[in-house]
């Protein structure tokens, strides 16, 4: 037929328009938005205070217990995924009054009011947490405590800035299963036990991190578990939750606060960072405390849903310098379990384990 060529030419026009265009949709849905500066013109508002990193950069802060100038014992403090400076984890009014406690919490990179970090790895880290202790007159040595994916502070720390450190406490670390010490069989067990689409969200974060926004953000199938506000919590962690709060309350990750500045460069760059390529394995760390200066806790829960107790069982072994706690019965959540946050601090600065 005579305008067949043409009818042709413009049915190959129209599906090379449509493969474009769903090109150019791809690609936009997984390019998140920019962040919110805290600061910027219509970016929410500075609320407390702040120090200049050296790079410039602002970390929000929050302080707890007696006052710098009269604690006998210093300690920065390093929070979870989806969590801020507000995280009261280890604190405990009357212990911090009797021990003369000073703490410090931060917004880590990206959460609440502290500039987001685009090049955030493992070892900013724990040169943040180093700004932040001289900024504030910390003096030459303090203590560290990380909860869960605030690990990253905790391991980063004892790989480069050993010499700044009195101690260091790590309690329930989300772990990497990509750390090469772990062999093969036992990180593989470990993974098999999460949920299949935590499974899935880890898989993406490690291999192909340029696409958690998407894959955390779509509604063709589940995300992350934990970013949806339903984690693998154990039964023990939930009755906790149900004791404490009540049913249905709300979660960290639902406070408008921890995210305002986007989630791409808070939670997101937290899962990137946490699973993906790390620039050292924390089983080859050697001890920060030869001579028995300070000590290195890891506490965790056997009933722990989130991250598997066999793994922290055989970094224990791989690193004998550390005291390891495994409590029974406990899950996730373990600072807020009856009389872990004594145990937790009077171990670390008392030696009382």
């Amino acid at each position: 037929m005579k305008g067949q060529p043409s009818f042709n030419k413009m049915l190959t026009k129209i599906v090379m328009v449509s493969f474009i265009g769903l090109l150019a949709w791809a690609y936009q849905s997984t390019y998140p938005p920019p962040p919110s500066i805290c600061g910027s013109p219509g970016g929410p508002p500075v609320t407390g205070p702040r120090v200049v990193l050296r790079d410039g950069r602002h970390l929000a802060y929050n302080e707890y217990g007696v006052s710098r100038n009269i604690a006998k014992y210093k300690i920065v403090f390093s929070h979870g995924f989806g969590s801020s400076r507000f995280d009261e984890s280890v604190y405990h009014p009357e212990l911090f009054e009797e021990l003369k406690i000073y703490m410090v919490t931060f917004d880590r990179p990206g959460y609440g009011e502290s500039d987001p970090d685009p090049k955030r790895t493992i070892k900013s880290l724990p040169l943040d947490i180093e700004d932040l202790a001289d900024k504030l007159e910390l003096g030459s040595k303090f203590y560290v405590i990380a909860y869960s994916m605030g690990q990253q502070g905790a391991w980063g720390s004892l790989k480069y800035i050993p010499h700044r450190l009195a101690g260091v406490a790590l309690v329930a670390p989300v772990v990497n299963y990509w750390w090469s010490s772990f062999p093969a069989n036992l990180s593989i067990a470990a993974y098999k036990l999460q949920p299949l689409q935590d499974q899935w969200a880890v898989r993406v974060s490690h291999y192909v991190p340029w696409l958690v926004y998407w894959w955390n953000t779509q509604n063709w199938f589940p995300g992350s578990s934990v970013i949806s506000g339903k984690p693998n919590f154990s039964p023990s962690d939930w009755e906790l939750l149900a004791k404490s709060f009540g049913e249905g309350s709300p979660t960290s990750l639902q406070k408008d606060y921890v995210t305002q500045q986007g989630l791409a460069e808070s939670i997101f760059r937290d899962m990137k960072v946490g699973f993906g390529k790390w620039e050292f394995d924390p089983m080859e760390i050697e001890n920060p405390f030869p001579n028995n200066e300070g000590s290195v806790h890891l506490w965790h829960g056997d009933d722990d849903g989130l991250v598997p107790v066999s793994l922290q069982r055989y970094i224990a072994k791989r690193l004998p310098y550390i005291h390891y706690h495994e409590l029974p019965g406990v899950g996730h959540l373990l600072p807020n379990y009856d009389g872990m946050k004594e145990a937790i601090l009077k171990s670390l600065l008392l030696g009382e384990y």
